[in-house]
C-alpha cells in the first residue's frame, strides 16, 4: 500500500511516544474517519492535522483509499497474531477460547477508532482490497471456531450447537460494541471481554456443567 520512491525521501518524524510518521498519519485518519465518516474527511485535513505536507504523506500512503485499506490490515494483523499466540498456548482448550473470546472484545475497545472505521466504510473499499480484507478476517474466524471445535471433540463444549453459527453469533456482538460502548462506563474494556467469553462459555456448556 505504501507509496515509495516518490521523490525525494520524506523525513521520518516521530511523536513523544515514539509512533513514527506513517503511524501518526494512520491514528489520524482512523480518529478523522470514524468521527467525519471516510467520504467527508479530505487528505488536506489529515495533514494538516498531523502537521505535514501532501507530499509527506504520499511519500507512504498514495492515496486516501490506502489510508482505509491499512488501517483495516493493521487491526486484522494485530488481533490474528495475539489470537494465535493463545490458541498455540498449553493451557486447556476452554482457557484458551475463554481468553481469545475476552481478548477480541478488549483489543476492539482499545482500538475503537479502527473498529468504528471498519464496520462502516468496508462497503467503499474497491472489490478487490474488499475481498482480500474480508478473506483475513474469515481466516481469523475460522481460527476462533477451531478451538469451540476442538472443545467438541474433547467433550468439554456441546455438540449440537454448530461451531460456525457459536462463532458468527459472538461475532455478531463483538461488530456491535461500537454502537453502545462509553470510555467513561462503569466497565472496562476487560470486565465486558470477561462477560462476553462468560456468555460464550455458558452458552456451549454441557446441560450437566450448566
Amino acid at each position: 500500500m505504501a507509496a515509495r520512491g516518490r521523490g525525494n525521501a520524506a523525513p521520518v518524524e516521530s511523536d513523544a511516544d515514539g509512533a513514527s510518521l506513517p503511524q501518526r498519519l494512520l491514528r489520524i485518519a482512523s480518529r478523522m474517519f470514524a468521527e467525519r465518516g471516510f467520504e467527508s474527511t479530505s487528505v488536506q485535513e489529515i495533514v494538516a492535522a498531523a502537521g505535514v505536507t501532501k507530499g509527506a504523506m504520499y511519500h507512504y500512503y498514495a492515496s486516501k483509499d490506502d489510508l482505509l485499506v491499512e488501517i483495516y490490515h493493521r487491526m486484522l494483523a494485530m488481533q490474528t497474531q495475539r489470537l494465535n499466540t493463545i490458541a498455540d498456548g498449553p493451557e486447556p482448550v476452554l482457557d484458551r477460547l475463554r481468553e481469545a473470546a475476552a481478548d477480541v472484545v478488549v483489543t476492539t475497545l482499545d482500538n475503537i477508532d479502527d473498529a468504528v472505521v471498519y464496520f462502516r466504510s468496508m462497503h467503499l473499499l474497491a472489490p478487490d482490497k474488499s475481498a482480500e480484507i474480508r478473506a483475513e478476517r474469515r481466516r481469523y474466524h475460522e481460527r476462533f471456531r477451531a478451538l469451540i471445535e476442538q472443545g467438541q471433540r474433547e467433550g468439554r463444549l456441546r455438540r449440537d450447537v454448530s461451531a460456525d453459527i457459536a462463532t458468527h453469533n459472538f461475532f455478531g456482538g463483538v461488530h456491535h460494541l461500537n454502537s453502545w460502548y462509553q470510555f467513561d462506563g462503569p466497565m472496562s474494556p476487560r470486565e465486558i471481554g470477561d462477560v462476553f467469553a462468560d456468555l460464550l462459555l455458558h452458552g456451549l456448556a454441557p446441560t450437566a456443567a450448566r
